[in-house]
């Protein structure tokens, strides 16, 4: 990624800002609140049933043996302004018990913009933050310009993401939660 100073930098370095930002909360069936078990990074330390993984990706256009365009994702490796990145957080339960209730935060990384209507994730509720505390729907989310004046949150202007799973993640398996950003 080329920043205001003409310098590129690596993926890596993106990955390495979102080391102890991104977070997962796991309750159990019968406990009323979540309870904060793991940090997401490229390599995650394990603390608790539920470990994160983040991957940053980057679409490359091929062409396969009949001609046909193939888009395929393939690892970001070094990324300029304008680049979409697809950044995919996989959520594993190395546990032999169902992990209930889960949360996955993460952060819109830094010099980055999130891509309006891009978060996905199989049976999650997902929610968008501008400050990292309260989330909301997009139609929720409010900026005060002025004393008298709010408008609608732009997409570019959320920080977090929230994906809340609605069913338990069972034991070995895995749930994945997706969004893109833009390199500002």
């Amino acid at each position: 990624m080329k920043t205001s100073n003409g310098k590129t930098l690596k993926i890596r370095s993106l990955l390495a800002g979102l080391a102890g930002l991104a977070a997962v909360s796991v309750a159990a069936a019968a406990a009323p609140k979540p309870t904060r078990v793991a940090t997401a990074a490229p390599a995650a330390p394990r603390a608790g049933c539920v470990e994160l993984k983040s991957v940053a990706q980057t679409e490359q256009e091929t062409r396969d043996e009949k001609g046909q365009k193939v888009v395929r994702l393939v690892p970001a490796a070094s990324i300029v302004p304008g680049t979409q990145v697809v950044w995919t957080i996989t959520a594993s339960n190395v546990c032999d018990t169902p992990a209930a209730n889960v949360l996955i935060d993460n952060p819109v990384p830094e010099h980055m913009s999130f891509v309006a209507e891009s978060a996905i994730g199989a049976g999650a509720a997902i929610s968008y933050s501008l400050d990292g505390k309260r989330f909301a729907a997009p139609d929720a989310l409010q900026v005060r310009e002025s004393a008298e004046v709010t408008r609608a949150a732009r997409a570019e202007e959320y920080t977090h993401i929230r994906w809340a799973f609605q069913n338990a993640i069972s034991p070995g398996q895995v749930a994945i939660a997706r969004f893109r950003a833009v390199v500002k």
